[in-house]
Order: structure tokens, then C-alpha cells, then sequence
């Protein structure tokens, strides 16, 4: 049986809920993409509650994940493992689609391997969210980095969105990153293990990589046409079920990033007067390919669709703090 031309992978493993949110995300793709198959690679445990609830067949693929990739530079650094189509659209499970990707395929096409990003990162990337990106400027650790590694520049990598055609250059990619994640101790970049979190990133030397084998990032804000956009509750218009998207999108650059603060006052304080300089305040109204429920307090949202999505097809509640 020849390949498949195009299609979609996903990963899943831990808590069942994740297989939820998986499921969730290929409903909403599948309400404008009947034709491309989906690939999920998950554990066993994961594949066995798929198939007691006869939704094993919302995948075309279902392959195993090693112990070794249950992680997400496991998985993320070794996309060359999980290449089951001719082209290879790798997606988090935290997405939901909102309209007819065959225009993001078409612009995916010209590239032999890209993820979603921004040609410059900001001192925050990869770097301490708190003041010490304050030191970090001062030092200019940044730029030490690039120099200590013979880099040029540094992209802002989004890694909800990565797309291959070509296995070889992709394991090129994940060597190199693999390499300069071992290498951390020799850059500026912190660990997210530090932070409490429970996994590493694998943004930052994913971006070296890419950096270092002269790719370029698939430009994450392009307005009308953007491949997918953070979820921030306060500036999205839509129904729970994400049948109807819109999100306010600013077409200057640091007005759309002030969405993000987490106090609403001074945000709003700080767009009410920046948007007063002619041309400051532009924005459009923007459906995206997907919706990206990156930051964890605007999950929730999202969380409650999955679990109602899980209900509604299984035909049976799921109680609290059920994981089956």
C-alpha cells in the first residue's frame, strides 16, 4: 500500500484526560478535513481505551510510543521516528481547528522541514520569566550564546506546529537540537525543570537547530492567514463547542503581545494607551487554522470541551477524577 500524501500526527501518554484532549482536537479537525489521515502514536493503555470505545477508528495510524518518547523533547527531538506520510503536519493535542487548512498545506508545501515561529526570539525565550531577564540584558547572554556557537541569529520557535517532508533533513534537525539541549549548561537558556514544571522544553534547541542548519521558522502571526493563534479568553469570540472562531488580532507587533499579561489592569491600562498612537491600535478580526490553548490559565475552556466531547462519544458521563 503506497504511503499516504498528507496527514497529521499526534502523541499521547499519562493521565487519560490527555487522550481526551487528543480526541477532542481531531473532532474539530475532522469538521473541516474529512479526506487527510491522522496518525497517533500513544501507549498501550491509551490505545486500549480507544479501542473499548470504538474510537480507534478516528485514526488512521495508531503507533506505539516507546517509554524513551514519552516526553516532550522525547518525542519532539526524534520526529523522525514518527513519519508515517509523505509530508507530516506533528500537532499538539491542545488545538482546535477552526476552518479549511487545504490553504495552510499548500504554503506548508514549499518548505522541506519548518515549526511555526518567529524570525527573532525575545529575551524571554527560553530565558527566566521573572526579573532575571533584567541580568540576562544586561549581560547580553544572548548574543554570548549565538557567539559561543556560531550562530547568526536566534528564531522564536512554536513547536505546536512542525512540518516535515523530508526524514532526512528532520533527523538532522533532532540531532542538533538533541546536542545543544546537552549542551544547556553552555547557554543562557534555563531549565523548565527549575521552574517546577514536570518536563523540559524542547523550543529553544529546536531553534538553534534550525538556526544552525539555516531553515526558517513558518511564520506563526500572519494575520488573516495565521497558522494558529494563543487562546486569550478576553480577546476570542466564540461559541463552547469552537464552531465559530474570532480572535482580535493587533497588527503591531508588541500591542498584540500585551494580551498576555497576566494583570488585567495593567494590560489594559498599557493597551488603552498604546493603541492611541496612530496606527498602534489597527487590528482584524481573524479566524486561524487552529486555536492554540497554550497557556495553562486558559486551558480551561478547552478542558471542559474535551471532557464533554469524550462524554458525548462514549454516550456515558465521565465523573470527577475519572480516568478511564
Amino acid at each position: 500500500m503506497p504511503t499516504p500524501a498528507e496527514g497529521y500526527v499526534l502523541h499521547s501518554y499519562g493521565a487519560a484526560r490527555y487522550l481526551r484532549h487528543v480526541v477532542a482536537s481531531v473532532v474539530t479537525l475532522r469538521r473541516h478535513d474529512t479526506t487527510r489521515p491522522v496518525a497517533l502514536y500513544c501507549t498501550p493503555e491509551h490505545r486500549d481505551l480507544l479501542v473499548r470505545h470504538g474510537l480507534d477508528t478516528l485514526f488512521a495510524h495508531l503507533g506505539d510510543l516507546p517509554e524513551a518518547h514519552r516526553s516532550i523533547v522525547g518525542f519532539k527531538h526524534h520526529l523522525e521516528r514518527f513519519m508515517p506520510f509523505e509530508r507530516t503536519l506533528f500537532v499538539d493535542a491542545d488545538m482546535v481547528w477552526c476552518r479549511n487548512p487545504d490553504p495552510l498545506w499548500q504554503q506548508l508545501a514549499a518548505f522541506p522541514f519548518t515549526a511555526t515561529g518567529l524570525p527573532r526570539a525575545d529575551f524571554y525565550f527560553g530565558g527566566p520569566k521573572g526579573l532575571g531577564v533584567i541580568v540576562d540584558f544586561l549581560l547580553n547572554r544572548r548574543d554570548r550564546t549565538l557567539r559561543r556557537f556560531g550562530l547568526t541569529h536566534l528564531p522564536r520557535v512554536q513547536a505546536g506546529m512542525i512540518y516535515s517532508r523530508d526524514p532526512e533533513l528532520t533527523a538532522r534537525v533532532c540531532e542538533t537540537a538533541r546536542d545543544f539541549l546537552a549542551r544547556r549548561a553552555e547557554t543562557h537558556f534555563r531549565s523548565r525543570l527549575d521552574e517546577g514544571r514536570s518536563e523540559e522544553s524542547c523550543e529553544w534547541s529546536m531553534a538553534m537547530a534550525m538556526s544552525r542548519l539555516h531553515l526558517p521558522v513558518f511564520l506563526w502571526h500572519q494575520g488573516y492567514n495565521s497558522p494558529q493563534l494563543d487562546f486569550v479568553g478576553d480577546f476570542v469570540a466564540c461559541d463552547p463547542d469552537f464552531e465559530q472562531v474570532v480572535c482580535r488580532y493587533y497588527s503591531d507587533r508588541f500591542v498584540h503581545s500585551l494580551r498576555f499579561m497576566p494583570n488585567v489592569r495593567l494590560r489594559d491600562l498599557l493597551m488603552a494607551v498604546c493603541t492611541r498612537i496612530p496606527g498602534r491600535g489597527d487590528y482584524m478580526d481573524v479566524t486561524p487554522f487552529a486555536l492554540h490553548f497554550g497557556w495553562i490559565h486558559q486551558k480551561q475552556p478547552f478542558y471542559d470541551f474535551a471532557e464533554r466531547t469524550w462524554a458525548q462519544l462514549t454516550q456515558r458521563p465521565v465523573a470527577v477524577g475519572e480516568e478511564a
